[in-house]
């Protein structure tokens, strides 16, 4: 091994539970709560439902070896559950995100985790260390790269991170961990083009990762022998999927700041990059009251990445995959209805031509930052008709470390999500899982938590 995959090793065999701090830990249940609500919403999504039927139709799981579908009274085998979590997880583009690395952190590695730890009946403790180290992993690799993303990093990152963690939860040593973040890397997949042409593979790009992350893991277990320089080879991570310009920065990290506290909300359910616009419009129309009829123009400057993700056109026919990430139909949809919501890409949202009409007096142009991995600063302009022009720099988006959502909004939307789920579950459902995971760390068996993610009625059928 190479010293970038030795210090991989080392932080996550080494590190105790004893070594996160107050603040890491929090943080962890704080993430795991937004990505379980998200998750059960998610459930509403069409393809979460066949995505679950045909998992059925791969194999029941074994007594001890299965592990819940969230929001769903089914069962499935450790891996097939945690594929259908991770779609669920980051269907609707409302998981969190690590905006240094350019990774949602938790779609595959809480996906994976959630589920192996349920099926080994492990306790909160080991939970929060395996999840922070695997946040650690995929977020490290993620905030080494000085160039482009080409392949799809929550995935890529997320499936080495998720392996990692996993191996620690398993108890592995440490050739075992190298053998299993190695394997990963060896199945790992997922591209930006399902991105750039808005498809329904790419949330699960995070899917598929989130299982190969759990056969890597088996694999390693039985012995098999990846490539040792998996990150550092002639065809090792760094050569082929990812940059590692930023590498020696990124790793120095490890072991002095732990990535979780890191982590950015999503306030709305479509691309971070998008955030920082609807963040800069609420709140220049909450101080000068305009209306969307009084609009004639919005302009956003903003770095190269932002333009890369959300910067195409509204459309009269485009998907949902594809408005999600279309910064005219969000800022329409805001600027119209107030707010951003998961019902904001349903189909008659969709079609509706005052949303399509405004959308295309959005437009984005370059900003003076060049760096191809930020998501701020931006600057959002917004010209009136009666010649009023308004503007709001963003250095900070809502939802990031700097500007943190409050309490009392990350749990309005836990609830929120909740609700809007296939079978919804109530607040009394929530105000459980909220006390469940508030003492994680005290929790004996994860069981105690799963067992909570399930609704009381299920009111439609699977194949619905």
């Amino acid at each position: 091994m190479t010293s970038y995959e030795r210090r991989l090793v080392e932080h996550v065999a080494e590190s105790q539970f004893e070594d996160l701090d107050i603040a890491a830990i929090e943080a962890c249940k704080t993430f795991l709560l937004d990505s379980i609500g998200v998750g059960i919403s998610g459930s509403r999504i069409p393809y979460a439902a066949q995505l679950l039927e045909t998992a059925r139709g791969w194999g029941v799981a074994d007594e001890g070896k299965s592990a819940t579908v969230w929001g769903t009274r089914v069962r499935l085998p450790v891996m097939h559950a945690a594929m259908v979590n991770a779609y669920q997880i980051h269907c609707q583009e409302f998981d969190c995100v690590h905006e240094d690395a350019v990774v949602h952190p938790m779609a595959v590695i809480l996906s994976a985790l959630m589920a192996e730890a349920e099926a080994c009946n492990a306790d909160g403790r080991a939970l929060l260390l395996s999840l922070a180290l695997a946040v650690d992993v995929a977020t490290v690799l993620g905030m080494s790269a000085d160039k482009p993303m080409r392949f799809f990093r929550p995935g890529t990152a997320g499936c080495i991170g998720a392996a990692a963690g996993i191996a620690r939860l398993r108890g592995y040593d440490r050739a075992q961990i190298q053998q299993a973040m190695s394997i990963a890397y060896s199945q790992t997949g997922g591209t930006m083009q399902a991105h750039t042409e808005g498809v329904a593979v790419l949330p699960m790009q995070v899917a598929f990762n989130a299982r190969n992350a759990i056969t890597a893991v088996d694999m390693a277990g039985f012995g098999l022998i990846g490539p040792a320089n998996f990150l550092s080879g002639d065809y090792g991570y760094f050569s082929i999927m990812e940059s590692d310009g930023h590498a020696q920065g990124a790793f120095a990290k490890l072991g002095r700041e732990w990535q979780i506290g890191r982590v950015s909300h999503k306030p709305f359910p479509t691309g971070r990059a998008a955030h920082g616009t609807l963040d800069a419009l609420m709140q220049l129309r909450s101080e000068h009251g305009f209306a969307a009829d009084d609009i004639e123009s919005v302009q956003i400057e903003a770095p190269p990445l932002v333009r890369r993700l959300v910067d195409r056109p509204a459309q009269p026919d485009m998907s949902v995959n594809y408005a999600r990430l279309c910064i005219g139909y969000v800022a329409a949809t805001l600027l119209l209805t107030g707010d951003v919501g998961v019902q904001a890409f349903d189909r008659d949202a969709l079609a509706d031509p005052a949303r399509l009409a405004l959308a295309q007096r959005v437009r984005m142009c370059p900003s003076a930052s060049e760096d191809p991995n930020a998501l701020a600063p931006q600057t959002v302009i917004v010209r009136l008709k009666g010649g009023s022009e308004y503007r709001r720099e963003m250095a900070s988006i809502l939802g990031h470390p700097g500007s943190p959502l409050s309490r009392k909004r990350q749990q309005e939307k836990f609830v929120n999500c909740l609700a809007s789920a296939r079978n919804s579950m109530d607040t009394d459902q929530a105000g459980q899982i909220l006390a469940k995971i508030a003492r994680l760390d005290q929790l004996q068996s994860i069981t105690q938590l799963t067992v909570l993610l399930t609704p009381e009625r299920q009111s439609v059928s699977v194949t619905n």
